[in-house]
């Protein structure tokens, strides 16, 4: 692993913690932004030389501290500094500085910037765009392509939550149970999609993105203690454990794509099913059924199935058909397909899926599965010109790889048909 991977994977696991702490501190976004980009240019100076610090949070949450006050001060020149109140909150200076949850307190950091970031004032959108660039430190691009909108429209959208939170007074204070309540919604979806960012991009040579999905499951859990009784968020919280269970089998030694009906599950993670499945079960006895506790639903029939043959796709085609009149999307209809082609046929499933293209026309997946559905159907050359465009939007070489591999073999069967038309 090269100087620049260790240090890039440790600045975005300990992002979350040292944004929380900073802007405890200084109780501002772009102070607490400007603050912990100074520790991480410090970082890539320091620890190449004097190795890792035993802990990469702490050590960027001190020096961004150290930073921000320095810069308060050279913004101040010769006037007095604020008094220390002002700027920060020292009143836990000497203990840990990653706080915890207790019964009566909501003392973590990182889901208090969660919970500012989705503050009511700021649409659903931008509240998610928000939290996303600023706990998670996503690029704009990422955060575009998770909502399958362009980069320019997405900084936009982000550039107007950041002013609208300074303009509004948003205030930087843990949330009362009622606030947090009705934040939850966002904070849940925002969760869900750093979970599927670094589920996305992760692959065999590239895990550096894993700890996106560590740290969805990280934050699930700890919502789930603040809602114990909540069934999305038990739902929620097993989702995310049902689909990284799978992480050791998604991809070979080459770091290519195992899809899922080719993986060898006893690489799957036992205790990660285990702890899934019981949290399905106990939603759904509350008998108040969300999309999250339907994904989860889905992602049990697939963890239970002991072999590829023993899924219920019956029942997953059902479940997405519930899933679509909860949350109707065309990336929903696109996963109900594979299972209709499983059990209706690739005809059916492609009669499905053509009505999304334009709403799906840079969605790398759709044109995968349309490739794949046209390739069962004997439709070589349309399923060539589907993985073309597949490859041209693939967001990793591993995505683009698996692709390549379906184009070589639509060409060996053309050649072996040309070979059979010759002969005879």
């Amino acid at each position: 692993m090269t100087d620049l991977t260790w240090i890039s994977t440790a600045i975005s696991t300990a992002r979350p913690q040292a944004m929380g702490a900073l802007l405890r501190y200084f109780r501002d976004l772009d102070a607490a932004e400007e603050a912990f980009q100074d520790a991480c240019l410090r970082a890539l100076k320091n620890w190449p030389t004097n190795g890792p610090p035993r802990d990469p949070a702490a050590w960027l949450i001190f020096v961004g501290r150290n930073s921000g006050i320095d810069a308060v001060r050279k913004r101040a020149k010769q006037a007095p500094l604020p008094e220390e109140d002002q700027i920060s909150d020292l009143e836990d200076a000497e203990t840990d500085i990653a706080e915890r949850l207790d019964g009566a307190h909501y003392r973590d950091d990182i889901l208090r910037l969660l919970f500012i970031c989705c503050h009511p004032d700021l649409p659903a959108t931008q509240q998610i765009a928000v939290a996303l660039r600023i706990v998670s430190g996503l690029t704009v691009k990422q955060i575009a392509r998770a909502f399958l909108v362009g980069e320019s429209a997405m900084e936009q959208r982000i550039t107007r939550a950041k002013a609208r939170i300074a303009d509004a007074g948003v205030p930087f204070e843990t949330p009362g149970a009622v606030e947090r309540s009705e934040r939850l919604a966002a904070v849940a979806a925002m969760v869900y999609l750093i979970f599927n960012e670094g589920y996305s991009t992760n692959s065999g040579e590239a895990p550096a993105r894993a700890p996106l999905c560590e740290e969805a499951i990280r934050l699930a859990r700890l919502l789930l203690r603040l809602f114990q009784t909540e069934p999305e968020i038990m739902g929620l919280t097993a989702l995310l454990l049902l689909q990284h269970a799978r992480a050791p089998a998604r991809f070979d030694e080459n770091g290519e794509i195992v899809l899922l009906e080719d993986q060898d599950r006893s690489l799957w993670s036992r205790k990660m099913i285990d702890e899934g499945l019981a949290l399905v079960d106990k939603a759904l006895r509350h008998q108040k059924p969300g999309p999250y506790q339907v994904q989860a639903a889905i992602a049990a029939l697939h963890a239970r199935a002991a072999r590829p043959e023993d899924t219920d796709w019956n029942e997953i085609d059902l479940l997405y058909s519930l899933l679509e009149q909860m949350q109707p999307s065309p990336v929903v209809t696109l996963n109900r397909a594979v299972a209709v082609a499983k059990v209706r046929g690739p005809q059916a499933a492609l009669a499905m899926i053509e009505p999304l293209e334009q709403r799906l026309s840079g969605y790398f997946h759709f044109f995968g599965l349309k490739g794949g559905l046209l390739m069962q159907l004997g439709r070589g050359e349309e399923a060539r010109i589907a993985f073309d465009r597949a490859i041209a939007l693939a967001n990793t070489a591993a995505e683009a790889a698996h692709i390549r591999m379906h184009i070589d073999r639509l060409m060996k069967e053309g050649a072996a048909r040309g070979t059979a038309q010759t002969a005879r």
